[in-house]
């Protein structure tokens, strides 16, 4: 809805340019025509060029979040009370809607009386025209090839003055100059300016009329004294083109007025520089882009974390998002301007970054169409310091480069863990799969030497015991406590025989020699070798899996939505049988 009145607001805006253009610089010429298509030309452009928009993308550095310090803080929820509001918007929808249909029916109501007017008539035909001789006292006026007159209210003299008037109007096909003026009218009725620029779009085509009718009649004088006696009849039809109009005066002005000077042409041209300060200052969206930089790697990356924004994210995952960045990590994430079209999709979306009372970034993104993919990725780095990437134009649904590193971003579940931790389902069967490249081989041990053995069988290692089904059983639970203690037991008994495995494979190591470290190092280049082969492996299943591998996916992403819900479920019965555990 606000776009629709930023819309009208536009259009309003380069109709009063316009007018204001013709007003001050071009009524006084003698320039009839080039009025009028200087007229319909605003009409056209006030529509037209609010729908044109150059989008200029904006490169910012990006920053990196300083070394933070977690701790848990408790935010207090406060419960708003819900007030009535009037919602102006609605209103003034409603007022516009009121008028405009108003219009309509007057509209409506004038074809009717048109009609009215042309029923029954005898129509004679000469050449293009048509013309209809009337009984009623109307003014004289021409509909498209129509021309209507009495011929009983005038002299053979006037009625050839009125005939010759009403044939440039029909020939130059004025009426639809009067019907677009009316339609603009219908359009934007509470803008006063629309109905002075209608009325000087008529006075413009009665100039022409007049102008090319007085050069056919020999006695220029006496066509005057017809426009002044035409004044008397009031009656006239709105959608036509009457041979009355109002400002008699002006128009015998004009019909005695020299020529305008040629020079008078540049007048027309001052209305660009105007048109060209509008596009600048409300044509042009800016959108900022985040630089991908390159970095060396002076940090190992410890985890990334990604919070996702989607076309059809709604208003409740927003807030969550923005809870789970401040828990998670401390930073305040603030989204605003928040809009959506009729299928409820995000169309613009302003997302503020801020890290107490430094803002580490803000970006912005509008338009009529859905937004593409875009988000929030934190880096947390071994050191425990971090940094934030805003990505936008869909980029967070590919690989980015993070400390001169390739990394597929993976979107975080509920709990801020990768989606990558969950077992996901059977990839797809391609078609036609290609041949997986061979793993290299790994060294054996140099001859006479025997790996060592572990000292105990794993699978004698003591078991912990099992929880309890039912945690009220007093009883079950205090059998379940001496299991516990009898297996931290076995466990410390079972430590020893482990430091004791690991010296033996300390000692079996340092007597490896040079020769193996050689092949060591041979293998782990054909382990490089093997990385990359098996990269382009993957590349061609991805192209083999095509359509039906992204069909898979979303059923995949509707599972994991059912397996969420249940973790939740199950961590609300952890907890409560931890509290239940601690209390007995």
């Amino acid at each position: 809805m606000e776009a629709l009145f930023i819309f009208i607001a536009k259009s309003s805006g380069l109709l009063v340019l316009f007018y204001f253009a013709y007003y001050f610089l071009l009524r006084k010429e003698t320039f009839f025509n080039s009025n009028r298509w200087f007229l319909l030309a605003g009409l056209v452009t006030s529509v037209a060029l609010p729908f044109l928009v150059y989008t200029k993308i904006v490169w910012v550095d990006p920053t990196p979040l300083p070394v933070m310090n977690y701790s848990q803080v408790y935010y207090p929820q406060t419960v708003q009370e819900e007030t009535f509001e009037i919602n102006w918007n609605y209103v003034a929808l409603a007022i516009y809607i009121i008028g405009f249909i108003a219009l309509i029916i007057k509209f409506a109501a004038d074809f009717y009386s048109l009609n009215s007017v042309l029923k029954g008539k005898k129509v004679e035909q000469q050449a293009d025209f048509k013309f209809v001789d009337v009984n009623e006292n109307i003014a004289p006026f021409s509909y498209f090839d129509y021309i209507v007159y009495n011929s009983s209210m005038y002299t053979a003299s006037e009625l050839e003055n009125i005939i010759e008037h009403e044939k440039v109007h029909s020939d130059q096909h004025h009426t639809v100059d009067v019907l677009i003026s009316r339609i603009f009218c219908v359009l934007f009725w509470f803008n006063p300016i629309i109905w002075l620029y209608k009325k000087a779009i008529l006075q413009n085509l009665e100039f022409i009329a007049d102008s090319e009718a007085a050069k056919k009649i020999s006695d220029k004088k006496a066509y005057q004294y017809t426009l002044l006696k035409i004044t008397t009849h009031e009656s006239c039809v709105a959608i036509t083109n009457h041979f009355y109009q109002s400002l008699i005066k002006k128009r015998i002005v004009m019909l005695n007025k020299n020529q305008s000077k040629k020079s008078n042409y540049l007048k027309y041209y001052a209305i660009l520089p105007a048109l060209v300060a509008f596009v600048f200052l409300f044509q042009i969206k800016t959108i900022a882009q985040e630089k991908k930089e390159a970095h060396e790697v002076s940090e190992k990356i410890s985890s990334t974390d990604v919070y996702k924004i989607k076309k059809n994210t709604t208003d409740e995952e927003l807030k969550t998002m923005s809870e789970k960045l401040k828990k998670n990590h401390d930073v305040d994430v603030a989204f605003s301007n928040v809009k959506r079209n009729a299928e409820k999709e995000l169309t613009a979306i302003t997302v503020e970054v801020t890290k107490g009372t430094e803002e580490i970034q803000t970006i912005q993104i509008e338009g009529d169409k859905a937004i593409k993919s875009c988000g929030i990725v934190i880096t947390t780095e071994d050191n425990g310091s971090k940094k934030i990437d805003v990505v936008t134009d869909g980029g967070i649904d590919k690989p980015m480069t993070i400390r001169n590193r390739v990394v597929e971003i993976k979107e975080t579940d509920s709990d801020g863990a990768s989606i990558a931790d969950i077992a996901p389902p059977a990839p797809p069967v391609p078609p036609v799969s290609p041949v997986v490249p061979p793993a290299p081989v790994a060294p054996a041990f140099p001859a006479g030497m025997v790996p060592p053995v572990p000292p105990l069988d794993m699978s004698k290692m003591p078991k912990a015991p099992s929880v309890p089904a039912n945690v009220n059983d007093k009883a079950a639970m205090k059998n379940f406590e001496k299991e516990m203690a009898e297996f931290e037991k076995k466990m410390e008994a079972f430590q020893p025989d482990l430091s004791a495995y690991e010296k033996q494979v300390a000692e079996a190591m340092s007597k490896r020699g040079a020769n193996y470290e050689k092949e060591m190092a041979k293998y782990e280049i054909a382990m490089e070798k093997f990385s990359a082969d098996m990269e382009k492996y993957s590349a061609s299943m991805e192209q083999s899996f095509g359509k039906d591998f992204e069909e898979k996916m979303k059923k995949f992403e509707k599972e994991m939505k059912v397996y969420e819900k249940t973790m939740k479920e199950n961590e609300k019965d952890m907890k409560k049988w931890e509290k239940e555990s601690k209390k007995s």
